[in-house]
């Protein structure tokens, strides 16, 4: 079953990793990065890992040694733990997926996307999308689902059908993903899975929106968004092909605003 992305994902822009700013003391994915993207109108993009304990974790790293003042794998912490470990550049710790969409209370739409724990964009997943339909259950606001791994992406309609949900997309050069074989490459960068997980959006690239898939999928329905856009010149360019951005590092306009 095909879900639609809600009218309001095509809407606001939305505000990638949250609203963060860690010079204001908003670092990404953090709850004041989500508030201030509610306050000033934009939907939010957020990304979730798993804790040791079965969490849905609003994180992008796989470890933490990027953005807090711990180190090593998201994984081997339990929720508890990874909400006392201090976000860089702000006051608080990682937030629960959960704790997210308390904040965030329907009033905006969010896009939770789901990092790949195979490792290898195969079929090892399962506990994280589970993790996330569960706290999606009962969740009134516009909300959809997306990742980079299609496997990932079929789990989700498994756990949580009702939910609209996309794939990350990208053209997948070696030279930025080291880590996938040349056949796994191949079958992401043509989005072959699309229709297989009943997606209705792509998130694609936004250097990359030329490709002639994303048309094709847009000649046949699909919503597309892009990441990351950081300027208004690169948003002008990007929105003659994507439905909507996902923006950073600027004050992206808010239509009607």
């Amino acid at each position: 079953m095909r879900v639609p992305l809600p009218p309001s994902f095509l809407g606001p822009p939305v505000a990638h990793r949250a609203l963060h700013d860690c010079t204001a003391g908003r670092p990404e994915n953090s709850r004041a990065a989500v508030a201030a993207a509610v306050a000033a109108g934009y939907g939010i993009e957020i990304d979730v890992q798993p804790s040791a304990d079965g969490r849905a974790m609003v994180f992008h790293d796989a470890t933490l040694d990027r953005m807090t003042t711990g180190k090593g794998p998201v994984a081997a912490r339990t929720a508890a733990e990874l909400g006392a470990i201090g976000l860089k550049g702000g006051a608080e710790g990682i937030p629960t997926l959960a704790e997210v969409l308390a904040l965030v209370a329907g009033r905006v739409a969010l896009l939770v996307e789901v990092k790949d724990q195979d490792g290898a964009m195969g079929p090892a997943v399962g506990p994280l999308e589970a993790a996330v339909a569960a706290d999606l259950a009962g969740y009134a606001g516009p909300v959809a689902v997306m990742s980079f791994n299609p496997h990932s992406v079929a789990a989700l309609a498994r756990h949580a059908p009702q939910v609209p949900r996309g794939i990350t997309t990208a053209a997948f050069r070696l030279a930025d993903w080291t880590g996938l074989t040349a056949p796994v490459r191949r079958r992401l960068r043509a989005i072959a899975d699309y229709d297989a997980v009943g997606a209705s959006f792509v998130s694609h690239e936004a250097r990359d929106l030329g490709r002639a898939r994303v048309a094709e999928l847009k000649a046949a329905g699909a919503a597309i968004l892009c990441w990351t856009i950081r300027s208004p010149a690169a948003e002008a360019a990007a929105r003659r092909i994507a439905h909507n951005i996902t923006f950073e590092g600027y004050a992206a306009a808010v239509p009607g605003a």
